[in-house]
């Protein structure tokens, strides 16, 4: 019996000892741009593609281009940024890149989700997680 109240008493211990918090992730999720949902591979599918652009010097048309945030989102990474088209219908490859974008910073990581759809002029809205 002794056995088992130490070890209860020592088991309390150490998970009072443990962190209460973990670091936050940075990944991407799942976004709605103005009415279209993009599901989190497709938000993926789109930033690897911008980054592999990205990293390889290569575009396709004019993306992925600089994305220097006149709009002053609040977004997860740090930049410098790269906006890519981030497409319904697969992976953007040129052409017609329609209203929605993803933000990537230059490390390839994922800063957020925006749409000309219901922004004035050539500007942006934040999509669902993004403002």
């Amino acid at each position: 019996m002794r056995f088992s109240i130490l070890s209860a008493i020592l088991f309390s211990a150490s998970a009072l000892a443990l962190p209460t918090t973990l670091p936050v992730e940075k990944r991407q999720s799942a976004t709605t741009c103005g009415s279209t949902y993009y599901s989190a591979s497709k938000v993926a599918a789109a930033i690897n593609q911008g980054y592999d652009y990205y990293a390889s010097n290569a575009k396709a048309d004019s993306y992925p281009h600089t994305y220097n945030n006149y709009e002053g989102f609040d977004f997860i990474v740090s930049g410098p940024y790269q906006e890519f088209p981030i497409k319904s219908s697969g992976v953007y490859s040129g052409g017609s890149p329609g209203a929605d974008r993803v933000v990537f910073n230059t490390d390839g990581d994922y800063a957020g989700a925006i749409t000309h759809t219901g922004a004035s002029g050539n500007n942006f809205v934040g999509c669902s997680g993004t403002s």
